[in-house]
């Protein structure tokens, strides 16, 4: 189906704003998956804060040229995008649906730091935890030697009663 000249503009202005606006971007190859699971899988992306725009590959190409240094990755079959404000949201949320509904989709590359890079460095980021596992890890290791010094102090005084 022909798409007017206008439309065309539209959507390259779109994928435009969502490069700008995000800290990093995911190329997903999303070829055979179900209404009902893209459904699901743009529900969750929402509740993360994460967008996600389907497009044709020439205009997106168009909205991606210059916006990163290095080269585009190959981007085969059917391809969307995901976006976000948070440097691993994106991918964290695409790897965690490709875990549960496998073959569905891929992780083709990206954009990450303002640079082009490939799938399997996306998928590293995904494997990042949260901002906030993260920092409940850090107080956890944090509190622990406290904890124990306490326990020890504790113990001294007991002794010298």
């Amino acid at each position: 189906m022909a798409l007017l000249k206008s439309k065309k503009e539209e959507i390259i202005k779109g994928l435009e704003k969502a490069i700008k606006d995000s800290s990093s971007l995911v190329f997903v190859n999303f070829h055979g998956l179900k209404v009902n699971d893209e459904t699901k899988l743009r529900r969750s992306l929402r509740d993360q804060g994460v967008g996600y725009k389907v497009g044709r590959k020439t205009l997106l190409r168009r909205a991606l040229e210059g916006k990163a240094e290095g080269e585009i990755p190959e981007l085969p079959g059917e391809i969307a995008v995901a976006f976000s404000k948070d440097a691993t949201a994106g991918a964290r949320e695409i790897y965690n649906f490709q875990k549960t509904h496998a073959g569905l989709l891929n992780i083709l590359g990206g954009i990450f730091e303002g640079k082009f890079v490939s799938g399997t460095f996306m998928e590293e980021i995904a494997r990042i935890p949260s901002r906030e596992i993260l920092l409940s890890k850090l107080a956890f290791l944090l509190k622990s030697p406290m904890q124990r010094l306490a326990i020890a102090v504790n113990e001294v005084a007991k002794k010298k009663v």
